[in-house]
């Protein structure tokens, strides 16, 4: 058996015994006494040399290699590195926490990625394959022509890939602070250093390959904590088959805990420190004067007094800390309030879809629930690192095959989220809820350094509650295994399957828009006539910058992973969707009519986001432009709009517009092979 397999296939198969022996190896001297920061460091090494390793072998000066790996990578290796690109910080980190705070509400996220990888295998990746250039602009430009349109595209792939990009190098400092205990912006410019290795020298080739190491890395990751709580929690170590007995233990703990005296003083309380802001903000400035005067008497009153330094230092923090004007103590006492709020309301039960304590506020989530899935199905089929994939097979067979191998890769990820989600939550619940402050484990107060986790004994009673806790959604993936109290190992085999789905994402997004850029725009508009040499050196240049600013964006943590990568499929969606699909099915679809579709798109899906999202940019000087959502929408499924307008926008323009002669053949080229419609 092991003669007949391929010469990539046993390579990849001694790269992974090689990684099951190392992982091995450090469990048996996490057994003799190995810090855990040293597993950190050796996870990261090991992982990170492997693909440095990968990018030096795979180093490339030809174009065709260094764009589309010389289309020569065959379809089941070409799926596993597409579930790589695809499989995300988003999907690895972001996806299990997701589905932990919102339960039902976030298998949206599973239902919308995978059926938009069914959009793909029929309505896109064929045609782009046959039709054999380098870049989603390409085909555009081709299709519609003129240089307009492949400029607003390369426009479009910038932004929505720098979002995905910067969600992603976000995660790789998530992961690198906490478990090498590095500050969280060096951990962003070392996770950095990581994802240039993989793509500076090899191109697609290089980012291939080792997103096929990414991934059987991340898989085995991915899986391993969830089995062993599977198999400690039921006996069985398949999670898949056994999380709804546990499900249903959580819903009758969720039933306990909730109902609780303690938890609903808790949350009282919480309420009322809503009302106190809320009077707060509509008596200023006045009740920020108060503040002021109030404190410098307790000060004054301290100092008078035999009161300890410690104390009135604490409160002369607290007068340095107060808002600096009534416009700042707005901000900061609405941000507060809104917090307080979310906290005081009855926590949602895992398996409850559509919760809601009235009839309306159930039918908004059913709304957003519908409104997410479609987003991130379109934003699937559109998101330019994942279609320019199947440029890199050598057939256009391989290309749908690769599809399927695709899903596949994909589905073991996403059938063992909700699963990860189900027994994380059981551990929380039984183990966590309830207990006393001084005797919380290590893990949390290390994961609060970070801001990814905080307790606020509101109540002073010295336990617990769950409505004290706060956890973030990017935290329960790499915790669980803390949380369960696994050899520390695990955590750190979860870090590296974290690092490699970032790395491998990242590496694709940063490759799909130097590509964009030295491709689209130096070469095919400024200069044609450049050399090969000469259009690399502009692409690895242009690498670095984008890389630096991505890095220099993510340190400032604009948000969770998710919203950004929600926000990215929003913009991708919009810009992309209607152009491609009706540029391939409808011959009537002409160059102002994309270009106006795509325009109107894109510009609607940013403008609901930073309405929505956002009541002011500082670096502009602009506030208080926040809106109420359309419909009850959030702005995570702006492209609901972007996407319906830009198809309205393509047809009537289309309509009103006069055809293309061209298209027709152009059509036939990507459309029908020996006369019969592939």
């Amino acid at each position: 058996m092991f003669a007949s397999l391929s010469r990539l296939q046993r390579y990849y198969l001694y790269y992974t015994g090689t990684f099951l022996a190392f992982i091995g190896a450090l469990a048996v001297l996490e057994q003799h006494g190995m810090p855990p920061r040293w597993i950190g460091y050796a996870f990261l090494f090991f992982t990170i040399s492997m693909y440095a390793l990968i990018g030096i072998v795979c180093r490339t000066s030809d174009v065709s290699e260094y764009y589309v790996a010389g289309r020569r990578v065959p379809a089941f290796f070409n799926g596993m590195a597409t579930g790589a690109d695809w499989m995300s910080a988003a999907s690895f980190i972001g996806l299990a926490g997701t589905l932990y705070l919102s339960g039902f509400q976030g298998l949206a996220y599973v239902i919308g990625w995978t059926g938009g990888f069914v959009l793909v295998a029929l309505l896109l990746a064929p045609y782009l394959r046959r039709f054999g250039q380098y870049t989603i602009p390409d085909f555009l430009g081709a299709r519609y022509g003129g240089n307009a349109i492949r400029l607003v595209a390369v426009g479009a792939v910038i932004l929505a890939s720098f979002v995905y990009v910067v969600a992603q190098i976000y995660g790789v400092g998530v992961i690198t602070s906490r478990f090498v205990s590095l500050q969280f912006e060096i951990g962003v410019f070392v996770g950095l250093a990581g994802i240039l290795v993989c793509s500076f020298l090899g191109g697609m080739r290089a980012v291939t390959w080792t997103q096929v190491a990414q991934y059987l890395i991340l898989i085995v990751a991915y899986i391993t904590p969830v089995a062993i709580l599977s198999y400690n929690q039921t006996g069985n170590p398949v999670p898949q088959l056994v999380y709804g007995r546990v499900l249903q233990q959580v819903s009758l703990l969720e039933d306990d805990l909730f109902q609780r005296p303690a938890e609903l003083e808790v949350r009282q309380l919480f309420h009322e420190r809503a009302d106190l802001y809320a009077q707060k903000i509509m008596q200023l400035p006045q009740s920020l004067n108060f503040e002021r005067e109030n404190l410098a008497k307790q000060i004054n009153q301290l100092k008078a007094s035999d009161a300890q330094m410690k104390d009135i230092v604490a409160l002369e923090r607290q007068y340095r800390d107060l808002p600096r004007d009534p416009e700042q103590a707005r901000a900061r006492w609405e941000e507060a309030m809104f917090l307080a709020v979310e906290r005081s309301k009855p926590p949602i039960h895992h398996a409850e879809a559509f919760p809601g304590e009235t009839v309306e506020e159930q039918d908004i989530m059913r709304i957003n629930f519908l409104a997410l899935i479609f987003c991130l199905t379109i934003g699937t089929a559109a998101l330019p690192h994942v279609l320019t994939r199947y440029y890199t097979t050598p057939t256009v067979r391989q290309a749908r095959e690769s599809v399927f191998w695709s899903l596949l890769f994909i589905l073991l990820l996403y059938i063992t989220a909700p699963a990860y989600a189900v027994f994380a939550k059981f551990e929380v619940l039984t183990h966590l809820a309830e207990i006393p402050i001084a005797k919380l484990p290590g893990w949390v107060a290390a994961w609060a350094k970070l801001g990814l986790v905080s307790i606020e004994d509101i109540n002073a009673d010295g336990i617990l509650q769950l409505a004290e806790l706060s956890l973030n959604p990017d935290v329960i993936v790499l915790a669980t295994p803390e949380i369960a109290g696994m050899p520390y190992v695990v955590s750190g085999l979860v870090a590296a399957g974290g690092l490699a789905a970032a790395l491998s994402t990242a590496d694709g997004l940063l490759l799909t828009i130097t590509t964009s850029l030295s491709h689209d725009v130096y070469y095919r508009i400024f200069r044609p006539e450049a050399s090969t040499h000469f259009r690399l050196v502009i692409s690895k240049s242009m690498l670095l910058v984008v890389a630096i600013l991505a890095a220099t964006v993510a340190a400032q943590k604009p948000g969770t992973i998710l919203s950004m990568v929600s926000w990215a499929f929003s913009i991708a969606g919009s810009a992309f969707f209607p152009a491609l699909v009706l540029g391939i099915f409808w011959e009537k679809a002409t160059r102002a009519g994309a270009l106006a579709g795509m325009v109107v798109g894109v510009l609607l899906s940013i403008y609901y986001i930073i309405r929505v999202e956002f009541d002011s940019i500082p670096l502009l000087g602009i506030s208080g432009f926040n809106m109420e959502p359309w419909f009850h929408i959030q702005s995570t499924s702006s492209g609901l709009f972007g996407v319906v307008a830009g198809f309205c926008t393509i047809i009537v323009v289309s309509l009103m517009t006069k055809p293309d002669p061209r298209a027709a053949s152009f059509l036939k080229t990507i459309r029908y092979r020996n006369g019969t419609e592939s």
